[in-house]
């Protein structure tokens, strides 16, 4: 297996991507301009014992809570994805869940994909059971985790959320160590986070023109008469809950829906109960541009002592069904100049986010309008100011993979014929066909294998000779062997 892929859409330094230092104190300012309107200084303030310092070295405890995100708990075996954290955590780490690993799956990423061999800390489930950084609060795990960090931890969140910033403080007052978070205070968290505030973060750094027409409101009939002026000017138009995740949250319309629509706030108030709103978050209604290509861009953020951010890659989202729900990722095969115009605005922009106070994961979704070859715009649709179903398996792909990655496509599979399945029963009808890093040979990488036995579904990675190939596997070959087909 070879790299094919422009390097580019591997990932790309600051300078890479034909940015200068000027480039870069531009974009700090636009993220202060936008802090000081936001009073970010001072919201940063409480959480500044545990922020991140790039000097820092201690063991890493690596926790998925994404409790925050709404809606996740109607996902088939949701609260199994905290099992995630074990593909980041490596020899020395910890990493924690509200249940035990699936049986073998440890086994297969010490013994099989040699990631070394990490602690697991079984926490004491909370009544929500998302909620693991609360639920490391007390039991045994809490005290194991206090006698780590007497002498220093880190910790390695999917999102760095309330929950996770107070487990720091906690360990940090019972252990007297030093403990910081990899991963942004929550009010960074929430503007990265936030689809609202990231479009007005985006119009300060580049321009307007690179975020589609948005206007929020907390009210239903001003909404209503929002989309109903939005549909003079555009073909679709959309609500948007501005903290959702994967297309939840959304409700898209054509504009003659729009106008022949005889109670449309009605249809509004319908929209915010069934999405849980909770009457005061403002709430998005914005045109909805037609787009063939939705690129995700892959950022690591530094402290600011750190620099630039930096591009960890580009990537060409697989979104299903009329609410384009993610279901996967493959690398970016655009034309250069278009990966170039991809990762030059990206990294402007995660610079803003860096002035804000962010550090750590971030990946944005942008449309991509017109043709690839000569697209005719770029627009900024949202920020996932966390870990998630791109940069996970990308990050698994570096572990694996000695120099630059190789063509594949990382997906979930759902196969009502898979429920009851056992790990060591799927693995073995891989057989030689898992890779194996040691000797490069095998196609298959399996992770998030928890919902395996009870929903029928895992993740996997198919690496191939060409994206084509890697496509294929997916598509016949793999269902194949589990006899799925």
């Amino acid at each position: 297996m070879k790299p094919t892929h422009d390097p580019l859409a591997l990932g790309a330094t600051w300078s890479d991507a034909g940015l200068s230092d000027a480039d870069y104190q531009r974009a700090l300012a636009a993220g202060r301009a936008l802090g000081a309107e936001l009073g970010q200084a001072e919201a940063l303030a409480p959480f500044a014992e545990q922020v991140w310092r790039s000097d820092f070295d201690a063991p890493i405890l690596y926790l998925d809570d994404f409790s925050a995100i709404p809606f996740l708990d109607n996902i088939s075996g949701v609260a199994e994805y905290q099992h995630r954290t074990r593909v980041r955590a490596g020899e020395g780490d910890l990493f924690a869940a509200i249940s035990d690993p699936a049986p073998g799956y440890e086994d297969y990423c010490r013994e099989r994909l040699q990631l070394g061999s990490p602690t697991f800390l079984l926490a004491d489930p909370p009544p929500c059971g998302l909620r693991v950084a609360k639920a490391l609060q007390g039991g045994a795990a809490f005290e194991l985790l206090a006698a780590v960090a007497s002498d220093g931890l880190a910790l390695h969140p999917y999102m760095g959320i309330e929950d996770v910033w107070a487990l720091a403080r906690a360990l940090a007052e019972r252990s007297g160590g030093e403990v910081r978070v990899l991963g942004p205070p929550p009010p960074a968290t929430w503007v990265a986070n936030d689809k609202g505030v990231f479009s007005r973060l985006v119009s300060g750094v580049l321009g307007p023109e690179f975020v589609v027409e948005t206007h929020g409101s907390n009210q239903a009939a001003e909404l209503a008469k929002l989309l109903q002026d939005l549909a003079t000017r555009h073909e679709r138009v959309a609500l948007k809950r501005t903290r959702c995740a994967s297309g939840m949250g959304n409700w898209h319309l054509s504009a003659q829906e729009v106008r022949e629509h005889t109670a449309l706030a009605d249809r509004v108030e319908r929209f915010l109960f069934d999405t849980r709103w909770d009457g005061v978050e403002q709430v998005l209604a914005m045109a909805w541009e037609p787009a063939e290509h939705s690129p995700s861009t892959q950022l690591w953020i530094p402290s600011l002592e750190g620099g630039p951010p930096r591009l960890d890659g580009i990537y060409e989202q697989i979104l299903v069904g009329e609410l384009r729900v993610f279901q996967g990722s493959r690398p970016a095969g655009f034309p250069r100049e278009t990966l170039r115009q991809i990762a030059a605005t990206s990294l402007q922009v995660g610079a803003a986010l860096q002035a804000l106070g962010y550090v750590g994961r971030c990946s944005f979704d942008l449309l991509l309008l017109g043709d690839p070859a000569q697209p005719s715009a770029l627009r900024f649709t949202e920020s996932n100011g966390r870990w998630g179903g791109t940069s996970t398996p990308m990050h698994l792909v570096d572990r694996l993979i000695q120099g630059p990655r190789p063509p594949y496509r990382a997906q979930d599979f759902v196969h009502p014929g898979l429920i009851g399945a056992t790990f060591p029963e799927v693995a073995a009808k891989l057989g030689d066909r898992l890779y194996d890093p040691r000797t490069g040979e095998g196609r298959y990488v399996l992770y998030n294998v928890g919902p395996l036995q009870g929903s029928g579904k895992l993740d996997v990675i198919a690496f191939g000779d060409s994206q084509d190939e890697a496509e294929a596997l997916l598509a016949d070959e793999f269902p194949r062997l589990l006899g799925v087909e």
